[in-house]
């Protein structure tokens, strides 16, 4: 096979410790600006004083928020990386959580199948998410593919058939009543006063896969050769649809396991979960470096992006702001972060034709 036309530089690593930076002081900021308060510890029957911000139960609550967006943000990243979008993560989140929550109530304290082992229960939960949440990515990959379209047009159509299947699925109603193996015992399994470490550690483990993935295989960079070059990728005997269908199944995957997350720790699914999410998935992985016209992202830029997002509706809700800020933020984020990649990628243009002048 000829060369790659890799355009290997997924967010530069100068990006990600700036934008590292930018979340330390705005963590900075809102420790300063928050105060503290008096809290009641339910456990002890005590109250306390600590900082509205800077708390153990509030940072956790905000790793917690975070996994989810960061979990579909890196499926997204993928997705942008080979220069296209989906506007359906949410409709896939929605999809593949009222499946999982079908499952786990058949086998709930009040379903047919009480009492099964939790060693088949869990799995079989985890599985149905991931597997839905795959199978909408890849119906996404092949459609995109087959019919020539702009991913675009496809994900905005599947977006409403997805959330309207889900939606006749449940007839609008919630589904609960879940085996408290899962809750309790794995997703909201407590370490500490009030801590919740699996959340967390599924985001990072994924963030990590996805890193491995993108740095280190083949795989990886067949992703960043159709991004940065598609008509040069092809030409070069690079299967671009396959990868296209590839990447578009591990998007919808990642959010069949954030779906899996959210089922486990509020013990409920519905139609309506996921709504509005892409917004916020899409300005996660822009933000963290992943660039509109393809060929730039990478795992960890995305999982700090998706921080920086939850950390502004965090504080906003802190500082007792108006939450309505939040959406503006995200937008203007979204357009700030697309004009930053537009000129870099302008200077880096004119660097290079400088130096071959």
């Amino acid at each position: 096979m000829p060369a790659l036309p890799l355009r290997r530089s997924s967010a530069r690593p100068l990006q990600e410790t700036g934008l590292l930076g930018v979340i330390l002081l705005l963590g900075l900021f809102l420790t300063m600006r928050a105060g503290t308060a008096t809290f009641y510890d339910p456990q002890t029957g005590e109250s306390r004083e600590a900082n509205v911000f800077l708390n153990a139960q509030n940072l956790d609550k905000l790793a917690k928020n975070t996994s989810f967006f960061a979990i579909m943000a890196v499926g997204a990243t993928l997705v942008i990386i080979v220069g296209g979008i989906d506007l359906s993560v949410g409709a896939i989140y929605a999809l593949a959580a009222v499946a999982g929550a079908k499952l786990l109530n058949y086998y709930g304290p009040q379903g047919p199948g009480a009492g099964a082992s939790p060693a088949y229960v869990l799995p079989m939960a985890c599985l149905v998410c991931a597997g839905v949440g795959a199978a909408c990515g890849l119906l996404n990959g092949l459609l995109t593919v087959a019919l020539r379209l702009h991913p675009f047009i496809i994900t905005l159509g599947s977006m409403a058939v997805l959330r309207g299947i889900a939606f006749v699925w449940t007839q609008g109603q919630s589904i609960g009543f879940f085996p408290e193996a899962f809750t309790d015992g794995f997703i909201r399994r407590q370490l500490g006063d009030g801590l919740y470490p699996v959340p967390m550690t599924v985001m990072l483990a994924v963030t990590i896969v996805a890193w491995i993935y993108l740095k280190y295989t083949v795989g990886g960079r067949l992703v960043f050769a159709v991004g940065g070059n598609e008509v040069a990728a092809r030409y070069s005997g690079v299967p671009v649809g396959r990868v296209k269908v590839l990447v578009f199944t591990l998007c919808g995957m990642a959010a069949g396991v954030a779906a899996t997350i959210k089922l486990g720790y509020y013990g409920s699914g519905s139609s309506v979960d996921g709504n509005g999410y892409e917004l916020k998935v899409i300005a996660a992985a822009v933000v963290g470096g992943a660039s509109l016209t393809g060929g730039r992202g990478t795992a960890l830029g995305a999982l700090l992006g998706a921080l920086l997002i939850e950390m502004i509706d965090s504080g906003i809700v802190t500082l007792n702001w108006d939450q309505n800020y939040a959406q503006i933020i995200m937008g203007a984020a979204i357009v700030v972060a697309a004009v930053l990649d537009r000129v870099s990628t302008t200077l880096s243009q004119r660097r290079l034709l400088g130096k071959r002048g």
